[in-house]
């Protein structure tokens, strides 16, 4: 089949699904369920999808293996590339290689939604913030359907809405690598920060997999971006803003002449393009969730919702009742008054950086490491060196964050237990011991929600012990 020829994913259609995860399984019951035929892969040892072979054949798929690749492409009319799976892979080049069309995930999820798409991506805080967009649109009373990379595959999600509906929708690089006419009603991306160098050459690299965002939009949709992410402010000036294909919303924390939502006097404002005065959103300490990152992340999800026609109440009132998301600066306990919050989520040096900045300069105990991502820590480690009491560290990557760590006191933990044992030791009243790692975590954990899901049992485990018998 060549690539010019359209591809249903229905109706008797022969499709490989490549990746046997959440999101590839997802993608196998949708299409099984609009009538194709599906074929199931995975560079995993063949023993270790044995759960994940049992539900595509329990749907009606078919569980392939690499040697039996070669016949079934001669059959293929396309394949439907899961996200994390890289498009370097030796399957996806003899795929490629035998002219058939790859398509991501969302990209599939795109052509079968009846509804409009609100996306959102950025380096970090992308999944509060497609939380917090989802929230709005609920309480505007929209129907809304939320998925993509926050957890739950967005192909499912879209193969549910109907055309009132809205879907909101966390895409990742990864996600949009491939991508041919995916095309939300918004896009939004919140800003840019070393990340996944492992797998891109370059910042640049990076940046231009983001940008794909909005590489479709056009005259009725809207790009909402950062303007004080030094990656993205070119495309408000002349310098790039001819590759923005639509109209564009800027958010900044201060006014600016090219900012449609910014901070004054304590206050987030609208300025609608074109309306004769700026409204007043909300009040900063109104916003429930740590951080001044969070401040961003409010205005983005609410330039999103205000381009999709959310009315301000509902933007105020969903921000008011949000609560942090497990894993993002979560509290979990507090035992002789010092406070545990579990960042696990926070996987590469710009979400410890943010991090940090939610709490007193010398006032927090950090515990960061795992397994680097090809990312530099001196900016991490120049920002511990301000901010923290002192840092413990595990995984892999505690040397090489250890060499940029200079004035405050390290420590080394083997396991999570000794970790968080650790840290309580160092932690005074009025404390926080913090879990920002600035790596994945695949070295100790099966993943970033494990390896929280550990701590916060730890913490726990400390508080029981801490206990006064007979309480």
């Amino acid at each position: 089949m060549t690539e010019g020829t359209t591809v249903s994913f229905a109706n008797g259609e022969r499709v490989l699904v490549i990746g046997l995860g959440r999101s590839g399984l997802a993608t196998v019951e949708v299409l099984r369920a609009r009538g194709a035929e599906v074929w199931g892969t995975d560079d995993k040892p063949e023993e270790q999808l044995e759960p994940a072979i049992r539900e595509i054949e329990a749907a009606g798929a078919t569980f392939l293996n690499r040697e039996d690749l070669p016949a079934m492409l001669a059959k293929a009319a396309a394949a439907v590339l899961s996200p994390g799976v890289p498009l370097t892979t030796q399957t996806v080049r003899q795929v490629q290689d035998a002219g058939i069309p790859v398509f991501s995930e969302i990209e599939v999820a795109y052509r079968i939604c009846k509804a409009p798409i609100l996306a959102v991506t950025g380096t970090k805080g992308k999944t509060t913030t497609t939380a917090l967009l989802g929230a709005m649109l609920a309480a505007d009373q929209r129907s809304v359907h939320v998925g993509g990379n926050i957890g739950n595959a967005l192909i499912r999600e879209t193969a549910r809405a109907a055309p009132e509906d809205w879907v909101v929708a966390e895409v990742s690089s990864f996600q949009l690598e491939s991508i041919r006419s995916f095309k939300p009603r918004v896009s939004l991306i919140l800003n840019l920060s070393p990340d996944h160098l492992d797998r891109y050459h370059s910042m640049e690299e990076y940046r231009e997999a983001k940008l794909r965002i909005f590489a479709n939009q056009g005259p009725g949709d809207t790009f909402v971006g950062n303007l004080d992410d030094p990656y993205f402010e070119p495309l408000a000036t002349d310098v790039e803003s001819y590759r923005i294909p639509c109209a564009a919303w800027w958010l900044s924390r201060e006014p600016h002449r090219n900012s449609a939502l910014y901070v004054r006097d304590g206050k987030i404002y609208f300025a609608r393009p074109g309306a004769p005065r700026a409204q007043a959103v909300m009040p900063v300490d109104e916003i429930p969730l740590l951080g001044e990152h969070n401040v961003t992340n409010v205005m983005g999800a609410a330039g999103a919702a205000l381009a999709a026609g959310v009315s301000i109440a509902a933007i105020r009132e969903a921000v008011r009742n949000f609560h942090a998301l497990p894993h993002r600066l979560q509290t979990v306990g507090e035992i002789e008054r010092v406070r545990y919050v579990d960042d696990s989520k926070g996987t590469n040096p710009g979400a410890v950086i943010a991090a940090l900045k939610a709490f007193a300069p010398g006032r927090v105990v950090v515990i960061c490491g795992g397994k680097a991502k090809g990312t530099d820590f001196s900016e991490m480690g120049n920002e511990l060196d301000d901010r923290a009491r002192a840092v413990v560290l595990i995984g892999e990557a505690a040397d090489d964050i250890a060499r940029h760590v200079v004035h405050v006191p390290l420590h080394r933990a083997g396991s999570m237990r000794e970790a968080v044992r650790e840290a309580r030791a160092l932690a005074e009243p009025g404390d926080v011991v913090l879990l920002s790692p600035g790596c994945a975590s695949f070295d100790m954990f099966d993943s970033a929600e494990h390896r929280g899901q550990v701590f916060t049992a730890e913490v726990h485990a400390l508080a029981d012990r801490s206990a006064p018998r007979g309480a």
